[in-house]
């Protein structure tokens, strides 16, 4: 981790900035709020090497503290599971969560009043679960303009206005509302899970014509060009070599002019979704400085799962060429935006690669945030933001002992906290991070080394210290760390009862 401070003075600078925590009077408890988008790929932001301009995201990042080894579960429901319970998703039955509180019920016997709006994609419904509000969809994907019939207001059946609305910005009108309608001197959770960019790629024609043409220098020339600027942003140093384009993705160059102007509409829309998106995140910033408590206001942000590579296009979309400012269309992108998205990784969402599970994260807390501009280069995962809240949210109504600072208010929550990262310290992780999707992508990482598998295929061993892109497996060379980590994470696949389909 980049560092301000030396480590022969951090255990006194821990001590101190946990005490600052607990001193806090219990009125000045710090909001929390909580921003989950939607298949964002690694580098689709500004501060992560995108050339789509996101200047709202950009100045809080670089005003907090930005991770550049985030991870995630690699799927949109998987994630939800893992982010709402503090637990991996199998443990708690993925969508069901099973034997679990949510963060809302975790918090609000800390008297903070919890708020969501957007994509739910659980079983049950947000105020069955400890919210207090809620707008949003249940669904897992919807259309951006006309909406679907799981659309609520709380746990009444929301219809969708026929002219004049994109979800995108509906989900920040209503985050508003409940904003305004909360009491200044109660501490509020928000919890904003947009569907952006997810599919279908749909955006207002305003936002679709600010890119298009801008990609049909084609996906192997943005993927350069991201990564160049990643490089220039200190995310990766010059050792490190971005994975080369998959055998299944054709060369820019080997497309035809229409197929190149059709791939070029599709980019452009999502650029389109992602514009509109940071536009949206800019309203609510002013909302939530406008209440008066920014400055002791915890916002984290993250993205589900890497960018998406299903072709999943409608064929009379892709026929007509439909509009995609017109609810009557559905387009997605290809292959290869996907892997412009990730930039510098491998494979994509629903992978246990660094594609699929490695996204944008940061924190921005102006009043706790001493550190501001650092870029972590630790490890953090999903598990860890339960047990993060916990911390904030019970600072000021628990005794606390300073040395155990980072670890688990709950032992039965396998995360650890992150509040050493917002004063550069370093993260006191000692279990390895645990990966899969249905036994089918398989992964474990523990400090350095990272086991993986794809497709049901036998296990591939990377240190990525020095090989962060996951080029060189070194299985062989090292067969006993190959044998100890499998067998780790086959003992955590049984304990956390892993669901494994099996090969067709």
């Amino acid at each position: 981790m980049i560092r301000q401070i030396c480590l022969l003075t951090a255990l006194g600078v821990l001590i101190a900035d946990r005490l600052s925590l607990a001193e806090t009077p219990s009125g000045s408890r710090p909001d929390i709020v909580l921003i989950m988008v939607d298949d964002l790929g690694f580098s689709d932001l500004g501060c992560y090497g995108s050339e789509i301009p996101t200047p709202h995201l950009d100045q809080l990042a670089n005003a907090g503290i930005r991770f550049t080894q985030f991870y995630n579960c690699a799927k949109c429901e998987t994630t939800r599971a893992t982010l709402l319970s503090g637990k991996y998703h199998h443990q708690v039955k993925i969508a069901r969560l099973q034997n679990c509180q949510t963060i809302a019920e975790h918090l609000r016997p800390h008297e903070y009043r919890t708020l969501m709006t957007g994509k739910w994609h659980m079983d049950r419904t947000p105020l069955e679960r400890g919210f207090q509000r809620y707008f949003g969809h249940l669904s897992g994907a919807t259309n951006f303009f006309t909406g679907d019939d799981t659309f609520l207001l709380d746990d009444q059946p929301f219809s969708v206005p026929a002219n004049g609305f994109y979800t995108t910005d509906a989900n920040v009108d209503y985050a508003l509302e409940f904003l305004n309608a909360s009491p200044l001197d109660q501490p509020l959770f928000l919890y904003v899970a947009f569907n952006a960019p997810h599919y279908p790629l749909q955006a207002p024609q305003s936002e679709v014509e600010k890119y298009r043409g801008k990609y049909k220098i084609g996906w192997d020339e943005i993927r350069q060009q991201r990564f160049q600027r990643q490089r220039e942003l200190g995310l990766f140093d010059a050792k490190v070599t971005p994975a080369n384009r998959p055998e299944d993705v054709p060369a820019w160059n080997s497309l035809d002019a229409q197929q190149q102007d059709t791939q070029d509409l599709m980019m452009a829309t999502y650029a389109g979704m992602i514009d509109r998106l940071d536009q949206a995140i800019g309203r609510l910033v002013a909302g939530l400085k406008d209440r008066g408590n920014w400055d002791n206001t915890l916002l984290i942000f993250l993205s589900d799962n890497g960018a998406c590579p299903f072709q999943r296009t409608k064929p009379e979309t892709l026929a007509e060429k439909r509009s995609p400012w017109s609810a009557d269309s559905y387009w997605t992108y290809d292959k290869g935006w996907a892997h412009a998205c990730n930039t510098p990784f491998r494979e994509y969402k629903q992978n246990q690669h660094e594609g699929g599970t490695r996204t944008p994260f940061f924190l921005h807390w102006p009043q706790q945030i001493s550190a501001k501009g650092t870029v972590v280069t630790e490890p953090a995962h999903l598990i860890d933001i339960l047990p993060t809240l916990l911390d904030v949210a019970t600072s000021t109504t628990e005794s606390t002992d300073p040395s155990t600072t980072g670890a688990t208010h709950n032992t039965a929550l396998p995360g650890i906290s992150l509040i050493p990262a917002l004063q550069g310290k370093w993260l006191q992780r000692a279990e390895p991070l645990f990966f899969t999707f249905y036994g089918k992508n398989n992964a474990i990482r523990f400090e350095q080394w990272k086991l993986v598998s794809k497709d049901f295929g036998p296990w591939e061993l990377y240190d990525l210290s020095n090989d962060p892109t996951e080029l060189n497996d070194i299985a062989t060379s090292y067969p006993d760390i190959v044998l100890r980590m499998s067998q780790q994470w086959e003992t955590w696949a049984r304990e956390t009862d892993v669901v494994r389909r099996k090969p067709k």
